[in-house]
Formats: structure tokens, C-alpha cells, sequence
């Protein structure tokens, strides 16, 4: 697989990438868009969210349930870049500057505007994950609860490893399912406005409160100290908010 994969993404470097609204076909069901953005495919199915009673550095708001996501999607393998971002917006204001580093300090509407354009130049449907999405992406099959301060120190930039900084991202460990930086490195947007999850026991396609002007931010960033720094960990931010820590990992919808 390997062998094979690596003439094809050394001809896209050579090339720049694929031109405007042309997806490239790698492994995995994964295509690449013409930013550069390599999309992993993810399958329906169902998972257990959020943390039950008694998991350590839980907190009271991650009340358990059984999601099942219906539909297949693919999620960016990494964080928005500021290259890819300023390839279709004006500015930017990410604290430390750099092409391969996460771009942050970007509202939830400015994210919004971005999936936008992007949407507009690949000619199909980009925005970011539903909050379920998101963790179900992040977990990538596993049920375990936080994978301990050694095991993070191989995939999450966090508190007590970043120097208190942003890294260019997919410089950690993958997760089982081939995404980078799901914690750490910088917080994400989701598309759900924040509030208690149902009193339910299952749930299909949840999208979270009708309405809210807060919005919910995940994974945890370079910033965070373990608590924040895992599958189930939430956080609710006023979407006008820009934050030197918070970016944002989009999604393309599958037809």
C-alpha cells in the first residue's frame, strides 16, 4: 500500500496539487482537494458519546449516550493551515505566523465563511463537524476514556509539551483512523451552538440546540492541561469570539 501510495503524493507535490475542483484519490477512500487538504473518509456508525459516571477528569455536562451517525463523511486529516487559509480569506491573525502552523484567533463565523468559499471553489459541500461528528472522528473506533499523560505526549500538543505554542500540524502520532492534532495543537469549532446534551439513552444524527450564540469548541489546544485534552472534553465560546488558541478542521459531506 505504502509503495504505491508514495509516487502519487511525490507527483502532487511536483504538480502543486490538484487543480481547482479536482479531488485526488490516495488511500483509504481519502481524496485530496485542491488546497492540499487531504479528506479522510469516515463510515456511519454508532458510538458511545461522551464520559460515564466515575471515568477520571470527567466533568458533570459529557452525560453518556448512544449516537449513531447514518451517513458516511470526510474530515480533514488536519487542522486548517494558515496557507490554506489565506488562500480564500483576507487576513491573518494566528499569533505565531507560519504556511504548515493552524491558523486561530478566527471566529466561528469567519470559519463559517470559509466553508463557504471553499465550498464554492471544490464545487461541493464543505462546513465543520456536528459536535458528534467530531468526537466520533476523534475516538476512531476506541471507547477508552483518556489515553494518559504518556500516551498523549505521542499525538496532542498540550500544556505541558508546546512551550506554549501552536506546531505545524501532523507532526504528532495519528489517530487509528489516520487524523492528526484531533487533540491539541489548536481547539476546533464545531457546527453546534452549545447546551446540555438530551436526557436520552440514543440519539441519531444529533446537531445539537436549535439556537445559541455560544458554539462548541473541542479537543483542546497547545494551551490546555489534560482535562481539556480529550475525546469526550467540551467548551462552549461566543461564536463572534477570535482566540489565539481556537481553529477549525472542516468536513466534506459525502453525496
Amino acid at each position: 500500500m505504502t509503495r504505491r501510495l508514495l509516487p502519487a503524493l511525490v507527483v502532487l507535490v511536483a504538480l502543486g496539487g490538484p487543480s481547482p475542483g479536482q479531488a485526488i484519490e490516495t488511500h483509504a477512500g481519502s481524496v485530496v482537494n485542491s488546497l492540499g487538504m487531504r479528506m479522510v473518509l469516515v463510515p456511519a456508525g454508532s458510538f458511545r458519546m461522551g464520559s460515564p459516571p466515575g471515568e477520571p477528569l470527567r466533568q458533570d455536562e459529557e452525560s453518556p449516550r448512544r449516537v449513531t451517525l447514518s451517513r458516511a463523511f470526510r474530515i480533514a486529516a488536519t487542522e486548517v493551515t494558515q496557507k490554506q487559509w489565506l488562500a480564500l480569506m483576507p487576513a491573518n491573525r494566528s499569533p505565531r505566523q507560519g504556511d504548515d502552523l493552524p491558523v486561530t484567533s478566527v471566529s466561528w463565523k469567519e470559519a463559517q465563511e470559509f466553508c463557504l468559499e471553499l465550498s464554492r471553489k471544490e464545487g461541493a459541500t464543505y462546513r465543520l463537524p456536528t459536535e458528534a461528528e467530531w468526537e466520533y472522528a476523534c475516538r476512531a473506533g476506541s471507547a477508552e476514556p483518556a489515553i494518559g499523560r504518556a500516551g498523549l505526549e505521542s499525538v496532542a500538543w498540550y500544556a505541558d509539551d508546546s512551550e506554549e505554542t501552536a506546531h505545524p500540524v501532523g507532526l504528532k502520532k495519528p489517530n487509528a483512523w489516520g487524523l492528526f492534532d484531533m487533540l491539541g495543537n489548536a481547539a476546533e469549532w464545531t457546527q453546534d451552538a452549545y447546551g446540555a446534551y438530551p436526557r436520552v439513552e440514543e440519539d441519531k444524527d444529533p446537531t445539537g440546540p436549535a439556537a445559541g450564540s455560544a458554539k462548541v469548541v473541542r479537543g483542546g489546544s497547545w494551551r490546555s492541561f489534560v482535562p481539556a485534552v480529550r475525546c469526550a472534553a467540551r467548551a462552549g465560546t461566543p461564536e463572534s469570539y477570535q482566540l489565539p488558541h481556537v481553529g477549525l478542521r472542516v468536513v466534506l459531506e459525502v453525496e
